[in-house]
């Protein structure tokens, strides 16, 4: 059995994260269901999530609608609070560095767009598809593997833009040294955030349940640390519906 929640996990929670997969699990096993010992970190995420005895991870909204929706079960979507989003959903902010001033969308065909990946919703498809919106687009696309990674490289002038999850910004600005030399211009619209699947299709309004257990008994600390701020269960369709732009 594997279970992962890889998506905000950075080493400065991770003891948060741990408590929070040690609270469904027994609730899990209370209700009569298996569930590993431990959170799995190490390999592929495609891995995970396609694992067929993945009992539950928390993926992106793109590789769900693109592959995941056939192959798994959607078991709920956490809830970050983030301004102007409805609940479970969120959206990303849009950085450029301090001194920038080709701000206006007109001039971003002549920015860098350092991007995380093809697969990621909030660094490739928002990105793409706000700018779209607005009737632009952006320069050389250059892709780094990771927010933090992109900003890094905007505040360091190897890039000039980058759009980043909204939540990943919260700990970002929390825990690196990036925002000082960073600039905020804008915010992508909201879409569905990043959701819990399983490939236990039967057990998954049951997950959902403990899940919901396991928040309520987080601690204010805890709660706080993680930036979690309750459970939702969001229509499918809500998901699909979002446009994918084509890769570059």
């Amino acid at each position: 059995m594997l279970a992962s929640l890889p998506m905000y996990d950075r080493p400065e929670i991770a003891t948060a994260t741990n408590r929070l997969w040690d609270s469904i699990r027994d609730t899990m096993r209370q209700m009569g269901m298996t569930a590993p010992d431990r959170l799995t970190r190490a390999g592929n995420l495609w891995d995970h999530w396609r694992a067929p005895d993945l009992v539950l991870s928390q993926t992106c909204g793109l590789p769900y609608r693109s592959v995941l929706h056939e192959i798994t079960t959607m078991i709920g979507t956490p809830d970050y609070g983030l301004p102007d989003c409805p609940p479970g959903h969120y959206n990303s902010v849009i950085l450029v560095r301090r001194d920038e001033t080709r701000t206006d969308p007109s001039d971003w065909p002549q920015l860098r767009l350092a991007f995380n990946e093809l697969h990621s919703q909030s660094g490739w498809a928002a990105a793409l598809n706000h700018a779209q919106s607005l009737g632009t687009t952006f320069g050389e696309m250059i892709e780094t593997g990771a927010h933090r990674a992109s900003v890094r490289m905007v505040a360091e002038g190897r890039a000039d833009i980058c759009v980043c999850d909204a939540q990943t910004w919260r700990l970002i600005r929390r825990w690196d040294r990036y925002e000082p030399a960073l600039r905020e211009i804008g915010r992508t619209e909201p879409t569905p955030g990043l959701p819990l699947i399983t490939a236990r299709a039967e057990d998954a309004e049951r997950i959902g349940t403990a899940v919901r257990h396991a928040l309520a008994l987080q601690s204010a600390e805890d709660r706080t640390a993680m930036g979690l701020n309750g459970f939702v269960k969001l229509p499918k369709a809500a998901y699909l519906a979002v446009p994918t732009p084509p890769a570059p």
